[in-house]
């Protein structure tokens, strides 16, 4: 009963995590937060200041379960590939190692390249509903589009993009969501069907490269040509999987909490409308407002000090994105959103320092594409009143609304 009450308060927490936030950067050092188990970096200057500290502050455990597996679902997993270390969760030399391919992948030039691919998928959904004069967009359009453009990336058959993106949603519902112990073992089930099909790309690609994102991360992570050993298997999976997912779970996050700021305040949304060219500024605004990504862990390696608090070797800070993005330090009105605000690019949305996000480029450009696509397809779109209003999703990786009701 203690854990359910426990993960009820985190969940009020995740679906506003704001005023938390407002009293933690008001606070004297670091605010302790029970709920968290963690010390809030809530202040943009110290989150700035734990980005660039790596070596002090860790990465490993970036990403730790909300809930605890239960042993039906730990009856499961074994079945498919992983754990391992990730881009996401791995520090030095290592951090390096996975990082390059993504660099590499995420060129400015391949991005380039795959942007018409984003611009026709994203008309052909539009397509789908645009005649209906209402939508509900979480799920014909803001779930969509980032699935099959990182799936194009990676190189998956458009045929095996649902099913990925399932897998994908599936395996952080059973990391982050209070769930049965037979529903934990279903969604088990999903993310070892997701590992599978990922593992036969993964060794059709060293038999027969292409131009695509999973031979450059098996070329690079398993050098050489010979047949990859069951380790080498293990740890280009659980790399594409983290791929797979942070490609398409925050873009589609910051497109649905882009939309309803947008569309919530009329005024902004004509003003849109009438000045296309806003559209880059709208973008970074609205994921400096509402970002996708609210916090990461850290870990303190040996005994530090951050903002006046005396943390010891070991110690779990939350380095909360969310917070350091609406800090009074550095906007003006930062609780306000505004599309005309000038300097916003320089928002952390997107991580900063050697964790930055690799896929920033790619998420910006699908975010503005949307954009562009929405006020010529639909230029009286808006909030439908009559239908539930939006409430968001109880998490702290892909804030966004749970459904976004519109008409036209």
């Amino acid at each position: 009963m203690a854990w359910h009450d426990d993960q009820a308060r985190r969940d009020e927490l995740y679906r506003d995590p704001y005023p938390l936030y407002d009293r933690a950067r008001r606070t004297e050092g670091l605010m302790y937060v029970p709920e968290f188990d963690a010390w809030l970096v809530a202040r943009d200057q110290d989150v700035r200041e734990v980005l660039l500290r790596a070596e002090d502050f860790s990465s490993a455990n970036a990403l730790l379960p909300d809930v605890p597996l239960s042993e039906a679902a730990l009856g499961v997993l074994p079945r498919g590939f992983g754990p391992r270390p990730t881009v996401v969760s791995s520090d030095g030399a290592a951090h390096r190692r996975h990082r390059a391919p993504l660099n590499r992948g995420l060129s400015a030039a391949r991005v380039a390249a795959l942007l018409p691919y984003a611009r026709t998928c994203a008309e052909g959904l539009v397509d789908g509903f645009a005649a209906d004069g209402s939508a509900e967009l979480v799920e014909a359009y803001a779930r969509r589009l980032p699935g099959m453009v990182v799936g194009r990336l990676i190189g998956l058959d458009p045929a095996d993009v649902p099913a990925a993106v399932h897998g994908g949603y599936r395996a952080e519902e059973l990391l982050f969501r209070p769930l049965s112990p037979q529903g934990q073992a279903a969604a088990a089930e999903d993310v070892v069907a997701l590992q599978h099909l990922l593992d036969g790309y993964v060794r059709e690609r060293r038999e027969r490269p292409r131009d695509d994102m999973c031979s450059t991360m098996v070329a690079a992570l398993a050098p050489g040509d010979g047949e990859l050993t069951l380790e080498q298997r293990h740890e280009l999976v659980t790399s594409l999987q983290n791929l797979l997912i942070a490609g398409f779970l925050t873009t589609s996050a910051l497109i649905g909490t882009m939309l309803l700021h947008l569309l919530g305040d009329r005024r902004q949304w004509r003003t849109l409308r009438a000045d296309p060219s806003l559209i880059p500024a709208a973008v970074e605004e609205a994921v400096r407002h509402d970002t996708a990504i609210q916090a990461f862990r850290r870990t303190t390696t040996r005994p530090v000090t951050l903002a006046g608090t005396k943390l010891p070797a070991a110690a779990t800070v939350l380095v909360a994105y969310g917070s350091a993005n609406r800090d009074e330090r550095r906007y003006e009105r930062a609780g306000e959103f505004d599309i005309t605000r000038p300097g916003n690019r320089q928002h952390l949305a997107f991580g900063y320092g050697t964790h930055g996000c690799p896929g920033s480029q790619l998420a910006r450009d699908q975010l503005r594409l949307t954009l562009d696509l929405f006020i010529r397809r639909m230029p009286e779109l808006r909030l439908d009143r009559d239908r539930p209003q939006p409430r968001m999703r109880p998490t702290l990786i892909h804030r966004s609304p749970q459904a976004l009701y519109v008409t036209w």
